[in-house]
């Protein structure tokens, strides 16, 4: 009479790791697995325009920018901070690098002086939180304070006539967009940083449990203010391929920046707890926002279908995240459960 349930339930304790290994596909693969649907489907419904290899580098350029600054929010976020201050930092970059070259300082002079000011201004972020500031409120705090220099140093006008920066912005190498190639720089940096380096290691730990790495004896603190610097340097060269592309500098902070960055971060299951999260899933939560962009403006449907389609898929990926991470720790801790009452028999 015990054999048939003994029976069940070893049948059980056997199915829950392939179970367990499904949902984590799920949640690390399944971005994948949606953007190759959604090529699929607008494939066939915006045929013939949609698939062919113009329209994919259209996609691709469109998806650098906020690829761009997806990069900045996600390292934000996984070392535990976020930093909503990106559209600011953009602005100010765009026009100190705008203001040098109008005022006859090399280009390359210019865009390097952005640049740096974009990682200062993460690490003047990364150490007011070191104080016992929120990182939310700072962030905010300073995109004001960034938005106002970048005006008060162009006067509160655009800066147009950039065209020394059309090398990183309009410009094709191999048939592939400036802004193209820059990001897969980026990107793949970032990640080898992340997942290759000791440092990035230690950062991504500081984001899951800071305090168990104060116990192991890093400085914790350090890594932090890390993240807060790339944040700032994505965004300041997020700022500056943007003044590439159109060729003047513009004070004003672009908040759809930051909303498009986040849902890229979202959509690629970033933890917003921080600690764990992948740079190629994140390029590929930009790519999925250009493929709806580009699709439904090849069948004439005005944008903000697509605004409502891209929150759509937002609230879907938090859904579908919340849902996998309760039911692999439930099921995790079920198993760990039936394994003591069976060792105890």
């Amino acid at each position: 009479m015990t054999i048939a349930p003994a029976r069940t339930a070893g049948a059980e304790r056997d199915k829950d790791p392939a179970v367990i290994r499904s949902l984590i596909f799920v949640r690390d693969r399944g971005i994948f697995v949606l953007w190759a649907l959604l090529l699929i489907a607008f494939s066939i419904w915006a045929s013939p325009y949609f698939a062919s290899v113009d329209n994919a580098l259209l996609i691709a350029n469109a998806a650098a920018l906020t690829a761009i600054f997806a990069a900045g929010v996600a390292v934000g976020i996984i070392c535990g901070a976020l930093d909503l201050s990106i559209p600011g930092t953009a602005a100010l970059a765009s026009c100190v690098c705008g203001w040098l070259i109008t005022h006859g300082t090399p280009t390359w002079v210019s865009i390097v002086a952005a640049l740096v000011l974009g990682a200062l201004v993460g690490a003047v972020n990364g150490l007011i939180t070191l104080r016992g500031f929120n990182p939310i409120v700072v962030t905010i705090g300073t995109l004001s304070v960034m938005t106002g220099l970048a005006s008060v140093i162009v006067g509160g006008y655009t800066v147009p006539g950039l065209d020394s920066l059309t090398f990183m912005g309009t410009q094709r190498y191999l048939g592939v967009p400036a802004p193209v190639w820059i990001t897969a720089v980026l990107f793949v940096a970032i990640t080898v940083f992340l997942t290759r380096t000791r440092d990035g290691i230690r950062m991504m730990a500081v984001g899951g449990n800071p305090e168990a790495v104060r116990r192991s004896g890093i400085h914790a603190d350090r890594y932090k203010v890390v993240g807060f610097v790339i944040s700032g340097f994505c965004a300041a060269l997020g700022g500056l391929v943007t003044t590439a592309l159109v060729t003047e500098a513009n004070p004003a902070a672009n908040a759809s920046i930051i909303f498009n960055a986040l849902t890229a971060v979202a959509l690629a299951g970033v933890s917003l707890a921080g600690g764990r999260g992948s740079l190629p899933r994140v390029l590929v939560g930009a790519l999925i926002l250009g493929t709806i962009s580009n699709a439904l403006t090849i069948k004439g449907i005005q944008p903000y279908w697509g605004t409502a389609v891209t929150g759509v898929l937002l609230l879907g990926s938090l859904a579908i995240e919340k849902w996998v991470s309760t039911t692999v720790s439930r099921r995790l801790v079920q198993s760990a459960h039936a394994s003591v009452h069976t060792g105890t028999r």
